[in-house]
């Protein structure tokens, strides 16, 4: 038999190039877990990837959306089937990740994703005939940086749960607690939660449902890592008193109070965290007089502020300070993705200060309340040196771009706030329905209580350039 050599080198090199990898987690059919959704169906290079339900609470009505998660080494191709209705009208946001889809026929679409570099994953919505009640978030991540090695049952410095417990587990001071794939509901832990001692690591494996809260309390040196889920907790990481905590690359689903809740704390690192809630109350992330935080590449939706920075209440004191947050994605359903300044000490002599703030390469994908960008100082507090730069504004429920102002909530502060200064806003960008945009506020609240040296540079509202006259 004659072989054609062209066709032999052909298929040996085809044979020598190995097939993209994806790892794509799946979740237990269990009641306490997470429920599937059959809106959608979604193929990772010509592999299904399974879908799950979030809640959504937009216009205060709580809808089913849902989500997929995969992880790749290079380039993937993803295949979406819509079930509900014939597709008149698809997008892929945010916008500004240029992902360009494909109509197969009038029920599939199909688009490329690049690889991800960085360790930047992708957090995207794909939506159907203007639904954004309905659709389809696609979390892609690369791969894992860090995987613990699995400790073994009867470690004497690691906690090893890894399928759903029987009875509870606990070692002193442990190095490591892991979390295989499988359900975790710590029976007899008070308040379903979990406290995380200093100098230890939280993995949480792709695959892993945790129904508890994690609380770093009075601790350092902690990671809370992994690509699992945090399900139904009260808060999902809770920090207070602590120093350097990094958490990263968590889902939390339906929380009933925050994402991830920090009170005079310092060197908190959040990454490539995702959320999803919808109860009141249930804002994304929260810091109380915390210092020298980092937040990068997470994407929120809640019903809620997705970012509160606050200086004190309840039990934290101190003020705030140096906060860098960069490239997240922010799905508001209910209230404003950025809110500074509401809550303060006001009983001290001098009011607090929340100051050195920079937000930057960031997408809002919808909006609702007083302001998208809110500064509202109470209870005394100062706030001064704030710069948002290169924020990209899809789209609102209804909002205004700027509302700064020293107020007096009577539900919220017991005084009036202090002044707002030396605030930047450059390259802000809108391309939505302008007639759902409300007027923008910037209200002195008396003589000592004002709005100072603020700057505005290249606001562009639908390709148009908007003039703010700077305040002095």
């Amino acid at each position: 038999m004659r072989i054609n050599k062209h066709l032999l080198a052909i298929a040996l090199l085809a044979a020598s190039i190995p097939a993209l990898a994806q790892t794509i987690p799946s979740y237990p059919d269990d009641r306490e877990s997470l429920k599937e959704m059959h809106d959608f169906s979604v193929w990772v290079n010509n592999k299904k990837a399974p879908t799950y339900q979030c809640q959504v609470n937009p216009n205060r009505r709580v809808q089913d959306a849902s989500w997929c998660q995969f992880g790749i080494d290079d380039k993937a191709t993803v295949r979406v089937v819509y079930h509900k209705e014939k597709i008149e009208h698809a997008i892929v946001r945010p916008l500004s990740k240029d992902i360009r889809h494909t109509m197969i026929n009038d029920s599939t679409l199909q688009f490329d994703i690049p690889k991800v570099c960085n360790n930047r994953g992708y957090s995207l919505s794909v939506e159907i005939n203007g639904d954004r009640q309905h659709n389809l978030h696609v979390f892609v991540d690369g791969p894992e940086l860090y995987v613990p090695a699995k400790p073994s049952p009867d470690s004497k410095d690691s906690i090893l749960w890894e399928t759903i417990n029987n009875h509870d587990v606990f070692v002193q001071n442990p190095k490591l607690i892991y979390f295989g794939p499988g359900i975790h509901k710590p029976k007899d832990l008070p308040s379903g939660e979990i406290k995380i001692p200093s100098n230890s690591t939280v993995y949480i494996a792709p695959g892993a449902i945790v129904r508890a809260r994690l609380i770093v309390d009075h601790a350092e040196n902690v990671r809370i890592i992994g690509r699992g889920v945090l399900l139904n907790p009260l808060r999902g990481v809770e920090i207070t008193y602590s120093k350097n905590v990094i958490v990263d690359g968590l889902t939390v689903i339906n929380p009933l109070h925050y994402t991830v809740f920090g009170g005079q704390s310092d060197g908190i690192v959040i990454r490539n965290v995702r959320s999803f809630s919808r109860h009141p109350w249930s804002d994304g992330i929260d810091m109380m007089c915390c210092r020298n935080v980092t937040v990068e590449d997470v994407f929120l939706r809640n019903n809620d502020d997705a970012f509160a920075l606050y200086n004190h209440r309840w039990w934290y004191w101190g003020g705030s300070e140096n906060y860098q947050i960069r490239r997240a994605t922010i799905f508001s359903d209910l209230a404003r993705p950025f809110n500074l300044g509401g809550h303060g000490d006001d009983r001290a002599d001098v009011g607090e200060v929340l100051k050195n703030v920079r937000v930057e390469d960031c997408d809002v994908l919808s909006a609702d309340g007083n302001g998208i960008f809110q500064i509202n100082t109470g209870d005394q507090n100062i706030v001064e040196d704030i710069h948002f730069d290169n924020i990209r504004i899809e789209d609102v429920i209804t909002a205004r771009l700027f509302n700064l102002q020293p107020v007096f909530s009577s539900k919220y502060n017991r005084c009036p706030g202090g002044c707002i200064r030396n605030i930047s806003f450059s390259n802000i960008t809108f391309t939505g329905d302008e007639s759902k945009l409300k007027e923008s506020i910037f209200h002195n609240y008396d003589a000592e209580r004002t709005v100072s040296n603020v700057k505005f540079r290249n606001i562009v509202v639908n390709g148009k350039k908007v003039k703010f006259k700077d305040i002095d």
